[in-house]
């Protein structure tokens, strides 16, 4: 999640790594906060294989962070070729998500999509019974039950976005 990030806040505009760092975080929330401990290692790794350039500025007290042409291709590249966990961890789902736009073949944010909503297909559970998924019914416990029904309410809302934006996509692929 976090090197999708630098890439996709860096395909919008060079920065600092200051409001880098600000972005980020502002994206994943207050759940998870992004230290320098974790973004100047990634942003160190992206620069490593020539995905992003570094430049100090006059001074050397702050530097300057921007995409390489090879930075942007591969953003693109994970854009529509997300991993696994990109598609079924929400959290991950909402990073790829905020830069999908900047797909321009709408067959490929499509096919993203698709297999998002293609893994809800498959049941799942925060809690199972020698291997079934366990439902909201048949839990007795409160707060578990609680989970159950708030996830099956995201899952149900979520669906029902992926559905109508899948339907606009193909009708301005087919208007």
């Amino acid at each position: 999640m976090l090197e999708l990030s630098i890439l996709g806040f860096l395909y919008e505009e060079p920065m600092h790594a200051y409001e880098l760092r600000s972005r980020i975080s502002g994206l994943s929330g207050h759940i998870r906060p992004v230290s320098d401990g974790a973004l100047y290692p990634a942003v160190d790794r992206l620069r490593k294989a020539g995905f992003v350039d570094k430049q100090e500025e006059p001074g050397g007290k702050r530097q300057m962070l921007s995409l390489t042409g090879a930075g942007r291709e591969e953003l693109l590249r994970r854009l529509r070729e997300p991993a696994e966990l990109e598609i079924t961890d929400r959290d991950s789902f909402l990073v790829l998500l905020a830069f999908l736009g900047y797909l321009p073949d709408p067959a490929d944010q499509l096919r993203v999509l698709r297999r998002r909503l293609a893994f809800y297909d498959q049941p799942a559970s925060y809690f199972y019974d020698r291997g079934r998924p366990m439902r909201s019914a048949e839990m007795t416990d409160r707060f578990r039950k609680g989970m159950l029904t708030i996830a099956a309410a995201t899952k149900r809302a979520d669906m029902d976005w992926l559905r109508t934006e899948i339907a606009a996509l193909e009708a301005a692929a087919t208007g």
